[in-house]
């Protein structure tokens, strides 16, 4: 991320989920739209580039499972109707099935969430240390 293009990304992806969060707090159902949340999950995939290499395989399997889920937006209106789909399709724990892969997706915003709160925490301490030197953290 360049210096001023990582503050418009940032920006993005904390609007996009607090839309997501206001979905959920001001309705009755909290129905939850595919789109929206596929689109803030897109969002956060430069965020796995910022931790190296190391995160490499993360980063692309976390963007398969994104993608599916923007392919599944255009056929399943919310996240609880794509559940209930496969637990009727009884896909639930298959490989490749939309509710594996929105877990998948969930674990990966828990990683880079827990990653981040780490940075933050240790004040660019030993965790910053292990971090690519490539500029991206000044």
């Amino acid at each position: 991320m360049a210096e001023g293009n990582g503050d418009k990304t940032l920006r993005k992806i904390a609007e996009a989920f607090k839309d997501l969060a206001n979905v959920v707090t001001d309705s009755q159902s909290a129905e939850v739209k595919v789109s929206p949340f596929s689109h803030a999950c897109s969002l956060v995939s430069p965020l796995f580039g910022c931790l190296g290499v190391a995160f490499k395989f993360a980063e692309m399997d976390y963007v398969a499972k994104v993608n599916d889920l923007v392919e599944a937006s255009k056929c399943v209106q919310n996240l609880q109707s794509l559940i209930e789909l496969d637990v009727q399709a009884n896909t639930v724990r298959k490989g490749g099935s939309h509710t594996r892969n929105l877990l998948r997706v969930k674990r990966g915003l828990d990683m880079v969430r827990v990653l981040f709160e780490q940075i933050l925490v240790t004040d660019r301490g030993p965790f910053f240390e292990t971090l690519p030197k490539s500029g991206k953290w000044k």
